[in-house]
């Protein structure tokens, strides 16, 4: 389980540090892509170990081929998925084409999210997290009810 958030940034060649606490978890080959919900606001890249990885792949998968929208869902989702590791000082190289997408320049921050970590950009994620309407509305917490929590 990935939690917690933790501060780096990305070096000169693109590359990142994983935290020892989040590399422990990742295993080997981990995959990093876009993230699903394509929200500009929330505009980040997602980290997979294999198997959390292959059950959304396989749920992604199930998706009808007949619907344009799931097409190219699909197409846009694991045409950037990078498949990688981390170098013997914990470092994983993010290719620029991911890095741009999440405008990662300098300063991130991974954020572990259960069953993934998500990598942002630090000034996306601190203005992110400026706005707590939804934690106002009280519908959060309607559904937390409902949900037995």
């Amino acid at each position: 389980m990935f939690f917690g958030e933790y501060y780096h940034s990305v070096d000169g060649k693109g590359r990142i540090i994983m935290p020892a606490k989040y590399r422990d978890q990742l295993n080997q080959t981990f995959y990093i892509t876009i993230d699903l919900w394509g929200q500009k606001d929330e505009s980040c890249l997602c980290v997979y170990p294999e198997d959390a990885f292959r059950r959304l792949s396989e749920k992604l998968s199930k998706l009808t081929t007949s619907d344009p929208e799931a097409r190219k869902l699909r197409r846009k989702f694991f045409t950037h998925v990078q498949d990688t590791q981390t170098d013997r000082q914990g470092r994983v190289m993010i290719v620029p084409e991911l890095r741009e997408y999440a405008g990662l320049d300098k300063d991130i921050v991974l954020a572990g999210q259960d069953d993934h970590i998500e990598i942002w950009d630090k000034t996306k994620w601190e203005a992110y997290n400026e706005d707590d309407e939804l934690f106002k509305s009280g519908r959060l917490a309607e559904e937390l009810r409902a949900s037995g929590i």
